[in-house]
């Protein structure tokens, strides 16, 4: 299917916010640029299960300023889902515990009632799931399902939502909006899907913006398109927004910070430049040896990281990833790091030997003299990047 061309951004408010034309909800946050949005202090969220305790997020402590954009990247299972959906108090039932302080433009929530939390959904914080077609209900139009924000958090009448949602797909350049409106979810394409929960999520102004692995199971055009709507109308909009993505070249181009998270925790963050200038953690390496670089022959083979991630019902001693880890030493298999600053203020790491210091290249060495599995896999695949002529340039998503 062809996109339609892009509607002219409308005027900007002294916000920064984009004028739309449409009612807005009386209680919108507005935020100054630069000033601290969203605070994370000591976030713990467990899963009492059957067979233990499941420790999804062990103690992730951030800061996200107003009209930034972060990355949260790492593999599947590293915690990235839950520690979102935990901010937006969506991860309910008997068996969840979360514990720390999460304070939105400095007010705490996760102590305040859930009939509060819902009334934030929408003008202030929003989300688009991975998955479109489990997002939407099956059984009902995709005119009802965009508008029935509008209708909650508005106010409006049948007639101002039903022109607000035209002009939302228009937004999210969805051709022939009457059409689709009309449609069943599963009447659409999955990339026309995902533009319909984008404009849900946009239906009301929101502050903030997450976006959970908006890509999944989406080609490259249309994940390429996905993420150039979502840079475009963060800009427009003057919002701010969470990327969760397990594709470094995805942050790359498109994020200011960026944090690496593995088994639950934080083990590095900086701003998204230097991470890339001056990775530091071993884990964080290894995602980018596995993306493909600019010059390398077809038949260049990726270094994958050996292993998989840990049961989270049953972690390693001390650092989570010293099973997989080239680095890995005695030490490393008893204390857990913290994440301290390396380098820069900005810049930290939770790693004993981090990549590009002295005691982590000391380290490696010691590991490829003892001929450890996974320092020999890393050692081999950067001899053999270094035969085929590879620019060491990783392929990344940014641009506009």
């Amino acid at each position: 299917m062809t996109d339609v061309t892009d509607p002219a951004p409308g005027p900007i408010e002294r916000s920064g916010r984009r004028r739309t034309g449409r009612p807005t909800v009386g209680t919108t946050t507005r935020v100054t640029t630069g000033s601290t949005l969203l605070r994370v202090e000591d976030l713990h969220t467990s899963f009492t299960m059957p067979f233990g305790e499941v420790k999804a997020v062990r103690g992730v402590s951030f800061t996200l300023d107003h009209g930034r954009t972060l990355g949260i990247v790492g593999e599947s299972g590293s915690g990235k889902t839950v520690l979102v959906r935990s901010i937006m108090r969506l991860n309910l039932g008997s068996t969840v515990t979360t514990t720390g302080s999460v304070e939105f433009n400095g007010r705490e929530l996760l102590g305040i009632p859930i009939r509060q939390m819902q009334d934030l959904w929408g003008p202030e914080l929003a989300m688009v799931f991975q998955d479109p077609m489990t997002s939407l209900n099956p059984l009902v139009r995709v005119s009802r399902q965009v508008t029935e924000h509008l209708h909650r958090h508005l106010g409006v009448s049948r007639d101002q939502a039903h022109q607000t949602a035209l002009e939302l797909m228009r937004e999210v350049r969805i051709p022939e909006p009457e059409t689709r409106l009309r449609a069943f979810p599963h009447e659409l394409s999955g990339g026309m899907r995902q533009r319909v929960c984008i404009a849900i999520a946009l239906a009301c102004e929101p502050t903030l913006l997450f976006a959970d692995e908006p890509t999944t199971a989406l080609d490259v055009t249309v994940q390429h398109q996905i993420l150039n709507l979502l840079g475009r109308e963060k800009q427009e909009r003057d919002m701010t927004m969470v990327l969760v993505t397990h594709d470094l070249g995805v942050v790359a181009g498109r994020t200011d910070d960026t944090m690496v998270m593995y088994a639950g925790k934080v083990v590095e963050q900086a701003p998204t430049p230097t991470l890339f200038a001056e990775m530091r953690h071993p884990y964080s390496e290894g995602l980018l040896r596995s993306i493909p670089r600019i010059g390398q022959p077809s038949h260049t083979r990726l270094t994958a990281i050996t292993g998989r991630p840990p049961n989270p019902a049953n972690l390693p001693a001390g650092c989570a990833f010293n099973p997989r880890c080239p680095h890995v030493q005695q030490k490393c298999r008893e204390e857990t790091p913290p994440l301290t600053a390396e380098g820069s203020s900005s810049h930290q790491v939770a790693c004993w030997f981090p990549a590009g210091t002295d005691r982590g290249r000391d380290a490696f060495a010691r590991n490829i003299a003892d001929r450890l599995p996974q320092a020999v896999l890393v050692a081999e695949g950067a001899e053999s990047s270094t035969e085929a002529g590879s620019t060491g340039q990783p392929v990344e998503d940014g641009g506009n």
